[in-house]
């Protein structure tokens, strides 16, 4: 039986910051349910809420599928609360890269994506615990989080911002000497940054891990040795293909990197500060989205 002739409880969870303002999501919600046979509790995330909060809540509201309004960091804390659960996970995009939701195919219209949390499929995929910190995304140390560390503290957004965080980082980030071990090789290399990719791109859509696959067994390490200015713009905002001959890319279920000095680091675009060494490990058949 199809999703939609059912009469299934939703609880939405809704960012309070989801879409900086531009959508009343309450009203496009409650014009969505009108007409179907459903039933929803709409449940606004407090500040600063912790996760074992949001676990009781969810808990309490035994709801049949979950639906997540903001951006990948509501994603990742609703998915930190159902790993290995089997109640569902609608996306609607309102966060400024929305990385999952285009990885998944998701409508970023509300209105669409709505449709498709009601009506769509639940599909598993793996998750990377990284530090033990849920990796839903992308996750790296180098050059990248140093980026990120510079553009949280600019007050504007968007591409220059971006730019002039990444201007700023050329030059002061010195390059990482990184050791990891992959089926028995010990790879010791200079390295720019370190990606462990759960997904294939980031949120402007560009490709840095084109093998990437969220339902396998699997996650890729890229080792990307040398950077510029230019291709690090590449990366972000254009279609451009990365320098092959700066980048490797392996595959495991398991690692530990080790890098000699202190190197920034970032999960699911989130500065988590400084680290010598970053454990990783898969969960398979962590979390269900609906697609």
């Amino acid at each position: 039986m199809e999703p939609e002739s059912l009469a299934l409880k939703f609880l939405i969870i809704l960012n309070k910051g989801a879409g900086n303002g531009a959508v009343d999501y309450k009203e496009v919600i409650s014009e969505h349910f009108s007409g179907l046979p459903h039933n929803y509790e709409l449940y606004e995330l407090p500040d600063n809420i912790q996760e074992e909060d949001l676990k009781k809540k969810i808990n309490e509201s035994a709801p049949d599928r979950i639906i997540a309004i903001g951006g990948d960091g509501t994603l990742k804390l609703v998915a930190q609360c159902q790993l290995e659960s089997n109640i569902p996970i609608g996306i609607i995009p309102g966060g400024s890269a929305n990385g999952m939701a285009k990885e998944l195919g998701i409508p970023l219209d509300v209105s669409e994506a709505l449709t498709t949390a009601v009506n769509g499929l639940p599909k598993k995929i793996h998750v990377v615990m990284v530090n033990k910190e849920l990796c839903i995304h992308l996750s790296d140390i180098g050059f990248n989080a140093y980026v990120i560390k510079k553009f949280d503290s600019l007050p504007d957004r968007g591409m220059w911002a971006y730019a002039k965080a990444a201007w700023q980082a050329i030059w002061h980030h010195h390059k990482m000497e990184v050791s990891f071990s992959i089926e028995g090789e010990e790879i010791c290399s200079e390295a720019a940054m370190v990606v462990i990719a759960n997904a294939t791109m980031y949120g402007t859509g560009v490709k840095i891990n084109p093998e990437g696959k969220l339902d396998d067994d699997v996650f890729e390490i890229i080792l990307v040795k040398n950077y510029s200015i230019l291709e690090i713009l590449k990366l972000k905002f254009t279609s451009l293909p990365f320098n092959p001959e700066n980048i490797e890319l392996f595959k495991t279920q398991k690692l530990t990197i080790k890098s000699k000095h202190q190197a920034h680091f970032q999960v699911d675009g989130e500065y988590m500060g400084k680290v010598h060494t970053i454990s990783a490990h898969i969960i398979p058949d962590a979390i269900q989205i609906i697609v």
